[in-house]
């Protein structure tokens, strides 16, 4: 079966994020570079649109965890399975953290807190606003 992510052969999982966000590429890049995560860590727009459009609104305000083409998580969850996958014990276990019962709906508030207000994070700018809903 030929992975709709990739293009490979085989299911892969592929942490999805705002390519066109500074600060989220700031953070995807230091995670990179600190854990080493077996997880690849894309930009969304170079995903296939067949993939990706379903998924467009969720996109603009969290990262999101594709197995093959289905999305196996977003936001903290997307974060905490990144994470797992580092070869490294202590980010595995950061990721283990924030699944905990009593650490996540703490970590979720911080997350939707970050992501609505990105663009005054380091590495921010305008680019990284959330859209507001309309109505």
């Amino acid at each position: 079966m030929e992975d709709t992510v990739t293009g490979n052969t085989g299911r892969r999982t592929v942490l999805a994020f705002d390519g066109d966000c500074g600060f989220c590429q700031t953070a995807v890049r230091q995670i990179q570079r600190r854990a080493h995560p077996r997880t690849e860590a894309v930009a969304w727009q170079t995903l296939p649109p067949e993939l990706t459009e379903p998924h467009l609104e969720r996109l603009d305000r969290e990262i999101l965890l594709f197995d093959g083409d289905r999305v196996r998580a977003g936001g903290v969850a997307a974060l905490a399975g990144l994470l797992e996958s580092s070869p490294a014990r202590p980010y595995r276990g950061l990721g283990r953290f924030l699944r905990l019962p009593l650490v996540r709906p703490a970590a979720n508030l911080v997350y939707r807190w970050v992501a609505r207000n990105r663009q005054r994070m380091p590495g921010g700018t305008a680019a990284c606003a959330v859209p507001r809903p309309h109505g």
